[in-house]
């Protein structure tokens, strides 16, 4: 379980097994059934968690009362609604279990006392905070500026294999579309056209 933090994190930082030990030991491990909320929008979000398996969607509802995903969660992804966490605001966001899954969860408190601890953790937190800018940077230009045909080729290259596990209104929402014209472009792609 902790094998696939201690990967993740590894990419931008060293730790010894030790400092490992001290810097896993906050999390803790919490189980979701399929469709539980993990944070629901109005509460305030004290966490910031890790996917161990499964998957989590996060979207908000938009003024029409439509989902909009804003992205999905798979093991080795992290979750959280970051401007609640930082600014102590209710949280705009929801973040629910596509499928039954594990995460490890760490609050804010025991992320900062971790700050202080081992300097080196601050630096993990600001690399990690800005590749997820880049990432909804890159979701912000693809979502304003690309066809909803080339959306969906990217959210399958993003997600290998996801597809079958979702609904088609699921995918839709990601791609900000309806289901009937994410059904029209998987027909124009499996057609050649």
């Amino acid at each position: 379980m902790l094998n696939l933090l201690y990967q993740n994190i590894s990419r931008y930082i060293h730790l010894s097994k030790e400092e490992f030990d001290q810097f896993s030991k906050p999390f803790q491990l919490k189980s979701f059934k399929k469709k539980e909320t993990v944070l629901k929008e109005g509460d305030y979000c004290l966490f910031e968690g890790f996917v161990l398996n499964g998957c989590f969607k996060i979207y908000y509802l938009n003024e029409d009362g439509f989902e909009q995903t804003l992205y999905f969660a798979i093991e080795g992804w992290w979750i959280t609604d970051i401007d609640s966490l930082l600014n102590d605001v209710p949280s705009i966001l929801n973040i629910e279990a596509l499928m039954d899954s594990e995460v490890l969860l760490i609050s804010k408190k025991d992320k900062e006392a971790l700050y202080e601890a081992m300097p080196q953790i601050e630096k993990l937190f600001r690399i990690m905070n800005q590749r997820s800018s880049v990432a909804l940077q890159r979701r912000i230009l693809s979502l304003t500026g690309k066809t909803a045909d080339k959306r969906y080729l990217e959210f399958l290259e993003k997600y290998p294999g996801l597809e079958q596990k979702l609904t088609q209104q699921q995918v839709a929402s990601y791609l900000g579309i309806t289901h009937e014209f994410l059904s029209k472009i998987r027909k124009r792609i499996l057609l050649g056209k």
